[in-house]
């Protein structure tokens, strides 16, 4: 999406009140245009606005709060405190941070669980100006003494609505309390869940509200497709999907044994891949979400409770082999997709049975999912009990890729 500037043509990061030091390290970067989630976020941000920033995922969210944190660190004594649901997120946060801190000779640290506490001490001793943690590390470091929270003057919680569907509601309002009442903070979201609204009310002031598109909104540039097919099935039709696509693909599985049979499958029929779940140590994750970027691995098997971290701009195919569990969290899988101005495709399997949760997520997209047919496999139809009413209208104006 272009913006328009308002004293005329394309928007650029100039006239958002960004400082000199920082458009420099942003053009070397080549960031040129603005997402609309920035450039609507940034100029309040700077001005020491609390703000509550709506925006689906992969829309450039990070650097939302990203630039103004280091803007307003740079001028004034104080931590800034971001905190993410996974580990993966909260290492992308940090290094996202730390190419804009250092250019001001700041020092950052990453709190997440699964690592060695020892070395993330030794990153507090340093007195870093900004801390990235994931709630639960974080109390651990407070209970110890490492992390002493009254310092805090800019707080973020990323990711807002995962961290309370991963049950860190107790952790966050623990944290809350433990901060200075005068600070910014910064919340940010795909979705506006009500509990997210009593943090907001709480917690913050006055906080302006940025949504740049609505709960359930999807890319227009990813296009969708459903296969109705038996659970026993699944794995022959993945056999004809990946050798229909030729991209990178990333599959969604409900469970992380269920992931660790696919990705055993995937290598039977002489693909690479890998898996990324909760499961797996920090370094095994890590290990799999680089070779997955640098190509290593073709296909990367992951479960929910992972995939807010994957931030990779080159996914051709996104591959719901087990339908989610909520039909938001299909909004943010597919999202995984069709990123920093790509095209993508997203394929869904749905049981028969599974009439009702694909009526769900239609209902929350607005939108039906077209349901495709293989030539080589005889494929199902939904049982009469669960068949989804008719659309409101079809998801995009052109027909998903079919197959040949």
């Amino acid at each position: 999406m272009k913006l328009d500037n308002p004293v005329g043509g394309e928007a650029t990061f100039y006239g958002l009140g960004i400082a000199p030091k920082i458009l420099d390290i942003l053009g070397r970067m080549n960031f040129r245009v603005p997402t609309p989630i920035q450039f609507k976020a940034i100029p309040l941000a700077i001005a020491g606005k609390d703000i509550i920033g709506i925006a689906q995922t992969g829309t450039g969210k990070t650097h939302s709060f990203a630039i103004p944190m280091i803007q307003r660190l740079a001028q004034k004594e104080g931590i800034g405190l971001v905190l993410a649901p996974t580990r993966e997120l909260a290492i992308q946060i940090n290094e996202a941070c730390q190419v804009l801190a250092h250019a001001f000779g700041m020092k950052t640290a990453c709190l997440i669980g699964g690592a060695p506490m020892e070395p993330q001490v030794q990153a507090l001793r340093k007195d870093p100006r900004l801390v990235i943690a994931t709630p639960g590390r974080l109390i651990d470091h407070m209970s110890q003494w490492n992390f002493l929270p009254d310092s805090v003057v800019m707080l973020v919680l990323d990711e807002a609505d995962r961290m309370l569907d991963m049950g860190f509601a107790p952790q966050i309002e623990k944290i809350l309390r433990f901060l200075p009442k005068e600070r910014q903070t910064m919340l940010f979201s795909a979705t506006m869940p009500r509990e997210i609204m009593d943090i907001a009310s709480k917690y913050m002031k006055l906080p302006l509200s940025v949504e740049i598109a609505p709960s359930g909104t999807t890319s227009e540039r990813v296009t969708q497709e459903l296969f109705i097919v038996k659970k026993e099935r699944k794995i022959q039709l993945l056999k004809k999907v990946l050798a229909q696509y030729h991209g990178s693909v990333l599959l969604f599985s409900r469970t992380k044994y269920n992931a660790r049979k696919i990705v055993r499958s995937i290598r039977e029929m002489k693909y690479s891949a890998s898996e990324i779940h909760s499961n797996r140590s920090l370094i095994q994750r890590r290990e799999a979400l680089e070779g997955f970027k640098s190509g290593k691995y073709r296909v990367l098997v992951a479960t929910d409770i992972a995939s807010r971290g994957i931030d990779v701009t080159a996914i051709e195919l996104v591959i719901n082999f087990d339908l989610p569990e909520d039909a938001e969290s299909y909004v943010h899988r597919i999202g995984r997709t069709a990123r920093a101005g790509h095209r993508g495709h997203a394929i869904s399997f749905a049981t028969p049975d599974q009439g009702k949760d694909v009526r769900n997520i239609e209902k929350l997209i607005n939108a039906t999912l077209p349901i495709s047919k293989h030539p080589e496999l005889t494929l199902d139809k939904f049982s009469e009990t669960t068949r989804p009413k008719p659309p409101q209208k079809p998801t995009n104006p052109r027909n998903p890729r079919r197959f040949r």
